[in-house]
């Protein structure tokens, strides 16, 4: 219990350093305590439970969330179909509210981000961008707290980019730790061509992704990618075969965070996600040094090790 004390005072003293009191900073799982809950905007003038309600006003749409407690890999799915899953405002309070949930989640350890009926996500509900038109900033606010705390949750996540993902859609793919793209899919930060900026958080993940030059050109260009392009541009992580339908396409993409990234102990799991998350936070040598070392201490000699002693596995 020390010892998470220790990383959320830690934890907390990183974040409030780089962000106002006006959001609200983290609430961390019991079984891992490093991961920064929300970044969110860095203005105090951002009120985030007066804009949930601003935003509920435009319905439409939904975001559903399915939990596998046997597997620890959870499917968030946009569902909007008539509208290539283009989130309204009430998709994104529903969003925000499922990230909450999986934060409380402690046998989770994986998270697919998907979109319905083959396509994942066209950006922005055209016809709550039109209502909305006086409410940008704000709505950018609640989405840099929703989509940072989705990126800092203690699981592996992926989105899975079928059809359709520009727009808003690139911008949700960029808040995964992965990307696995369908074969007939395309991916393109085409804002600039709407007359817009990235709202979503974007630019700052591109940066830090790919560095400043490519993030700019990925940004400006407003170039459309195939799923062989973005995978040689190193947008996507894995392509899926030719010969799948988009309804199987699901069970390959866990099937395929499962078998890379979620096949080991939860707790393993879970506390090296949140390193990794602290580390990229803390940006200190010493400091992230010193975190990594706590945890590795955590679990050394622990049961986890002991059966992998045990088992002989070290170099089978």
């Amino acid at each position: 219990m020390d010892l998470l004390k220790t990383i959320m005072v830690a934890v907390v003293s990183i974040v409030s350093s780089m962000f106002s009191t006006g959001v609200r900073l983290l609430r961390l799982p019991r079984s891992v305590a490093l991961a920064a809950r929300s970044l969110g905007s860095a203005s105090a003038t951002f009120n985030l439970p007066t804009i949930r309600q601003e935003l509920e006003k435009f319905q439409g749409g939904s975001v559903e969330l399915e939990l596998d407690e046997q597997s620890g890999i959870a499917v968030m799915t946009l569902n909007n179909p008539k509208r290539l899953n283009a989130l309204t405002g009430k998709m994104m309070v529903d969003m925000a509210d499922h990230i909450n949930s999986l934060e409380r989640w402690t046998a989770g350890k994986g998270l697919v981000l998907v979109g319905t009926s083959g396509n994942f996500c066209s950006g922005g509900d055209l016809t709550f961008v039109r209502k909305a038109l006086h409410y940008g900033e704000e709505m950018a606010a609640f989405q840099h707290n929703t989509l940072t705390r989705l990126l800092n949750l203690p699981l592996v996540s992926v989105a899975l980019l079928q059809g359709h993902a520009l727009g808003g859609g690139a911008e949700l793919s960029t808040a995964c730790d992965f990307r696995v793209m369908s074969s007939s899919a395309r991916i393109g930060f085409v804002q600039i061509k709407m007359g817009v900026t990235t709202g979503w958080g974007a630019t700052t993940r591109l940066v830090r992704l790919f560095g400043r030059q490519k993030a700019l050109a990925l940004l400006t260009s407003a170039r459309v990618f195939s799923a062989e392009e973005a995978a040689t541009e190193g947008l996507v992580d894995h392509v899926l075969s030719y010969a799948l339908q988009h309804e199987e396409e699901l069970a390959e993409c866990k099937k395929w965070l499962a078998s890379n990234y979620c096949c080991h102990d939860t707790d393993l799991s879970r506390a090296v996600k949140s390193s990794v998350v602290y580390s990229d936070l803390s940006r200190e040598l010493v400091e992230s040094l010193a975190n990594e070392r706590r945890v590795f201490g955590q679990f050394w000699g622990g049961p986890a090790q002991k059966a992998a002693l045990d088992a002989k596995i070290k170099h089978k």
